[in-house]
């Protein structure tokens, strides 16, 4: 699948798979400037590209696994979602959970992108049927 992107700054990064698209599900999302992540405060940081997606799909941003392992950057509304119509700069929400400050430098990547399916759907308002679980929710499960 083809899709369409710009650059939004003369050095912004194409996202892209770190193994190739047949091994990697997410590309990673490269930042377009130099940042110091302060611990406990979000922050928005640019990526300097905006893409094209075609109904039926968006574009969901996650934390990288490294990041979080190591330095405890994450994303505080992950997944973040992309819709079709939005053609603005994507920028990413970033959380730092350690107790020092991050040194986010330019080109660092800072978050993976997945492009998925979705269905749109329409509700009827109805009585709802039964089911094993019915109103079972947190913990009914058990352990």
């Amino acid at each position: 699948m083809q899709l369409r992107i710009q650059r939004l700054h003369p050095e912004a990064r194409i996202p892209t798979y770190a193994h190739g698209p047949s091994d990697d599900a997410g590309m990673d999302l490269y930042s377009v400037v130099d940042f110091q992540l302060e611990p406990g405060v979000p922050a928005l940081v640019s990526t300097g590209i905006a893409i094209e997606l075609p109904p039926g799909y968006e574009a969901q941003i996650r934390p990288r696994s490294g990041l979080a392992l190591r330095h405890a950057i994450t994303l505080p509304n992950s997944p973040a979602t992309i819709d079709p119509g939005f053609r603005g700069e994507i920028r990413v929400i970033l959380l730092n959970l350690g107790r020092a400050v991050y040194e986010i430098r330019k080109h660092d990547r800072i978050a993976q992108m997945i492009i998925a399916r979705y269905e749109a759907v329409e509700w009827v308002e109805t009585v709802l049927g039964g089911s094993g679980r019915g109103e079972g929710g947190f913990g009914s499960s058990g352990r």
